[in-house]
């Protein structure tokens, strides 16, 4: 069987340095033999979580695509930047939202129960985002999530890409590369 990952960033800037970071975890993903679907979180029109717009409207489009997709995928990796100190507005209201009851009634939360998921981050700053995968273990583990060991923060992330995009260091590259085959090989357990 295939194992079926879903890639998403927390950054909703085309070409982040977390963006980047995570196609290369992909990149370990596939090489693995997982089937990886990589998705912008800016793409699904996500307003801020609000209980009482649930309530009156329902969840949005948006929401129930992201909630079929999380269903459909057997792990997440996801690139989690650092917004002063802590995981980005973004990722946290996507999670939330997907968690809220699905449209036949079923809990949201039972689409992360017992997946796999890997982080990976990037920052400018010296501790490349290790405080934002921190915050982030916690509320996906508190959702069921066996987030594995195996992560990556890349520091002083302006300075590590070449201007094709690549990486100048291979070392940095093989870890992170690492950190998809690691999700793949703990999905593949899983299922």
């Amino acid at each position: 069987m295939t194992i079926k990952i879903l890639a998403l960033s927390g950054s909703s800037r085309r070409g982040s340095f977390n963006q980047k970071v995570l196609d290369i975890s992909t990149r370990g993903a596939i090489e693995a033999g997982a089937d990886v679907k990589s998705i912008r979180l800016a793409d699904f029109k996500l307003p801020l979580y609000d209980a009482d717009e649930e309530t009156e409207h329902g969840s949005p489009d948006g929401v129930l695509g992201l909630q079929e997709l999380v269903a459909e995928h057997d792990a997440l990796l996801i690139a989690t930047p650092e917004y002063n100190g802590g995981y980005t507005a973004l990722l946290k209201n996507a999670i939330d939202w997907v968690s809220r009851p699905r449209a036949d009634g079923s809990p949201g939360t039972a689409l992360f129960a017992g997946k796999a998921a890997a982080l990976v981050s990037a920052s400018p700053g010296q501790l490349g985002g290790v405080r934002s995968q921190t915050g982030m273990r916690t509320v996906l583990e508190k959702l069921g999530v066996l987030v594995i060991p195996q992560s990556f923060a890349l520091s002083v992330a302006h300075e590590a890409f070449t201007e094709n995009g690549g990486m100048k260091d291979a070392n940095a590259e093989g870890l992170l590369l690492a950190v998809g085959k690691a999700l793949a090989g703990t999905a593949s357990r899983l299922t």
